[in-house]
């Protein structure tokens, strides 16, 4: 099919309508910093390929998902405004982020599965977009994701576990592509650029005495119940600030919890030494702003996912802390090993490492910078996929 419609003297480019389901609206800055990059590279995608991506959002707040991207957005709860969105489309995107795992709970893969599996019976094609799947711990579930799986048009995931997980599943390898995550292609803002150093210094208030101190981003949340592993977090980073002047920059990710979460370890720091400094950064709800945040660090230490994939995203030297496999497998394909887990983490090693990341970025830098590099490009095969299977879908007859 041809992608362009000739009206007179002009070329209009054909209009293919997709549906995205994931977990939006929710203002997790992780999941909405997906959606933002999935939307970027299918514009720009569409744009290559002479089509007009226009996209409709499931979110838990539609107002708000149109009014922060400009997109058209259904109530992921309301099954008739589900279906009349999958009604109205040519297809279906389910993507990205960690859809399919029972770790949050029994009735997340039944959700996603189902909606996919929704959009399948209504005879639209639909596109994996660099999921992570798993942990699957209940093998009831193992039907619902090989089902729509193999009945998808195409299937990314975002990393080699998950591939090898899918393929457990009897799904076929050879139908996998393995991608990174999304936010690897997201750019900075418009109107931001990049910095670090003293040029950090100026992103916002801080103590004259640490104004010009290295700016270390920390990024952490709540997961043990008896909160041992902040505890050993903050002993960390209290080690770090009096061996040496730093600014620590606690940069929430979920809010409210993550602030909570900074407030708490902000509070069990201790002393810090001569110059050093704690702050927590408010960013707003735009992923590209908490983006433009963490390029302004001279490192970073990370336990939220996409505080890594961001510090990925604009070269900035990080230590992460593991408390899912997907940190670990994150850092696996920049050749990383986390610094500590939930479980162990020792403040001297890790003063070390981070002094070292300060005083030597370079060395990093050289270190990884092709395996970052790699990813960005990758991180634009999946949008590249399936706008040209959409541009081949035959719309038929849709209803008004």
């Amino acid at each position: 099919m041809a992608s362009a419609l000739r009206t007179g003297n002009q070329t209009k480019p054909e209009v293919r309508r997709v549906v995205i389901s994931g977990y939006y609206g929710f203002r997790n800055s992780g999941d909405e910093a997906v959606l933002k990059s999935i939307l970027f590279a299918l514009a720009e995608e569409g744009k290559a390929q002479g089509v007009t991506i226009e996209p409709i959002v499931l979110s838990i707040d539609p107002a708000w998902t149109t009014q922060m991207y400009g997109v058209k957005a259904a109530h992921r709860m309301r099954l008739r405004e589900v279906i009349g969105a999958i009604r109205a489309s040519d297809g279906l995107i389910s993507g990205g982020g960690s859809l399919l795992q029972d770790a949050t709970g029994a009735l997340t893969i039944p959700y996603y599965t189902g909606v996919i599996k929704l959009a399948q019976l209504l005879r639209k094609p639909t596109f994996i977009y660099a999921q992570g799947i798993g942990p699957v711990n209940r093998r009831w579930m193992d039907p619902l994701i090989r089902g729509v799986m193999k009945r998808s048009a195409y299937v990314s995931v975002r990393d080699a576990e998950s591939a090898a997980l899918l393929g457990r599943l009897g799904v076929s390898s050879d139908r996998i592509d393995i991608v990174p995550d999304p936010v690897m292609g997201l750019p900075l803002p418009q109107d931001g650029a990049a910095a670090s150093g003293a040029g950090a210094a100026a992103a916002g208030a801080a103590p004259q005495d640490g104004a010009q101190a290295p700016v270390v981003g920390v990024s952490l949340r709540h997961w043990r119940k008896d909160e041992a592993d902040l505890a050993r977090a903050a002993d960390a980073l209290g080690a770090l600030a009096r061996s040496r002047a730093v600014r620590l920059r606690f940069l929430p990710f979920h809010t409210p919890s993550d602030q909570e979460t900074s407030k708490w370890v902000m509070e069990r720091l201790g002393e810090l030494g001569p110059g050093s400094s704690a702050e927590l950064v408010d960013a707003g709800d735009d992923p590209q702003r908490m983006l433009l945040e963490v390029s302004k660090c001279d490192m970073l230490f990370g336990m939220r996912l996409h505080a890594l994939i961001y510090a990925a995203n604009q070269s900035v030297p990080m230590l992460g802390l593991s408390y899912d496999p997907k940190i670990d497998q994150f850092l696996k394909r920049l050749g990383l090993t986390a610094i500590g887990t939930t479980e162990a983490l020792d403040p001297e090693a890790f003063s070390k490492a981070a002094a070292a990341l300060i005083d030597q970025p370079e060395t990093w830098l050289a270190a990884h910078r092709a395996a970052i590099e790699q990813l960005k490009q990758e991180a634009r095969i999946p949008a590249k996929q399936i706008v040209g299977l959409l541009r081949h879908t035959n719309r038929g007859e849709r209803p008004k």
